[in-house]
């Protein structure tokens, strides 16, 4: 058995040894990044309205990178965006009204067909691939083949890696209009063309 004497000088070796590495292992924990959050720069830019900052906070609330993820605050945040006529915001909010996320964002074709429709206008080839399958569909609007065709056959027309797709779905429409329907849509086609160089 130990004396008191010595079992206080352990104690003290021990407490001198024990004291830096509690304060390290406190300053560690001090100096660990807690969750980023949204960069205060860009929030400022987004609440002073500039409409790709809006686009990229809604991103950070619906993938929840550095805030708990909030498919509502991420679809005002694109709201935003997309009231400015931002071809991001307009398709990440058709997008969430397309899945919706079972909660706070209702699935809603016909929201999501509006705001497709708004970014396909702008020329937007992704958006116009999805209202001609849309329209193809009758989901959201209302089924049409002329309609379809229209928007497949403007997707068609830009090289990109969903361009045979886009193409295939065109063909496998036009079987299903009259020939005075593929008359007035490719009118339609080359007057949007000739007002929408691209």
């Amino acid at each position: 058995m130990r004396s008191p004497g010595k079992q206080l000088v352990l104690l003290m070796l021990f407490a001198s040894a024990l004291v830096p590495a509690l304060a390290q292992t406190v300053g560690d924990q001090a100096a660990t990044p807690q969750p980023a959050g949204i960069d205060p720069a860009l929030l400022a830019k987004a609440n002073a309205g500039d409409a790709p900052s809006q686009v990229l906070v809604g991103e950070a609330y619906s993938a929840g990178k550095g805030v708990p993820r909030d498919y509502k605050l991420a679809a005002d945040w694109y709201h935003k965006a997309a009231d400015k006529g931002d071809i991001a915001g307009e398709m990440h909010l058709a997008t969430l009204y397309r899945d919706g996320d079972g909660k706070a964002i209702a699935r809603d074709m016909v929201q999501a067909a509006e705001w497709y429709r708004k970014a396909a206008e702008q020329g937007d080839v992704t958006a116009q691939g999805i209202l001609g399958t849309l329209y193809s569909m009758g989901q959201g609007v209302p089924l049409s083949y002329p309609d379809a065709y229209y928007w497949l056959d403007l997707a068609a027309r830009m090289k990109g890696p969903n361009q045979e797709k886009y193409a295939a779905n065109r063909q496998s429409v036009g079987t299903r209009i009259t020939a005075d329907e593929l008359a007035d849509v490719q009118d339609r086609v080359e007057k949007w063309i000739a007002a929408h160089p691209r």
